[in-house]
């Protein structure tokens, strides 16, 4: 194939049934409840998001044998080593302490947050925490709280790559500070590049761990998926799923990235006719 690729759009819909995503601010007493916008759609932050994608890069990443010595550092410690650590590569950084180099590296990953389709509806769970110690002298106490849950949700999703920044080191020249050039130096192999690149696409589709879940088994695996490869750098598929396009915006959509080039890969669980979600993902991969 010819075309270059330049950017991977993937946006797509995941349900979620009685959940709790992403909590936030404790409008309950001591649970959190559950976010939501001003229109009533809960959401899950963008944060969220990139920590659920990693979480699932990591899994897939130890899975295979080629990865080599490469891993995924933890969110709160990045090692800035984009040759091995994929956080660093993928997710970016911020590194004061660097010298020349700025230590600044913008992430060619992306995410939006995951909104719901519709209005939402929350249902809340009473929690008790009884005192069983007669003792007098314990500290503590019954308490109550109510919990928070969303019942069912259409989640749409949306990632994003730059393709042509994966392992790859931007660097900047500078003449009595000024800035007079700018220097791109590749910290990987061809190989290695296509394989991060893969396992971005493939992570999309496994969506998990989010981090109030872990007790509940919530599934933000899509069951439909858009998915551009794209010859610039672009995001306006990220319309593609909300509820606010019109069929014939969708079909515009399409024939935009069609015209230029751009490899488009439709998946749909919920119907008989085109492709399911896993052989749109198959597609995409070859």
């Amino acid at each position: 194939m010819s075309t270059k690729i330049k950017s991977i759009l993937v946006t797509s819909v995941a349900p979620l049934s009685d959940h709790a995503a992403n909590r936030g601010e404790k409008l309950l007493g001591n649970a959190s409840s559950v976010k939501h916008r001003p229109d009533g759609r809960v959401y899950i932050s963008g944060q969220m998001q990139r920590h659920v994608l990693f979480s699932a890069l990591e899994r897939l990443n130890e899975d295979d044998p080629n990865r080599g010595k490469t891993y995924v550092a933890n969110g709160d410690g990045p090692s800035t080593d984009i040759s091995t650590d994929l956080r660093s590569d993928l997710g970016g950084f911020l590194d004061t302490n660097k010298g020349d180099y700025s230590g600044r590296r913008i992430a060619p990953i992306s995410a939006t947050p995951a909104v719901a389709q519709e209005k939402s509806s929350i249902g809340r769970d009473l929690l008790i925490r009884l005192k069983m110690n007669r003792d007098e002298d314990s500290t503590k106490k019954q308490a109550l709280a109510t919990n928070e849950f969303s019942v069912r949700d259409e989640m749409v999703m949306n990632f994003h790559l730059d393709v042509g920044m994966v392992g790859m080191k931007k660097l900047y020249e500078y003449n009595n500070e000024y800035h007079v050039g700018t220097k791109y130096i590749s910290e990987i192999s061809d190989d290695e590049h296509a394989r991060r690149v893969r396992l971005f696409l493939e992570s999309t589709g496994a969506m998990t761990d989010f981090a109030n879940q872990a007790r509940n088994a919530v599934s933000g695996e899509p069951h439909k998926v858009l998915i551009v490869l794209d010859t610039k750098f672009s995001r306006k598929a990220v319309r593609y799923f909300q509820t606010e396009t019109t069929d014939e915006e969708r079909k515009n959509i399409l024939d935009e990235l069609k015209s230029r080039g751009a490899l488009v890969f439709l998946g749909d669980d919920t119907t008989s006719e085109g492709d399911s979600v896993a052989q749109a993902y198959a597609k995409a991969m070859k």
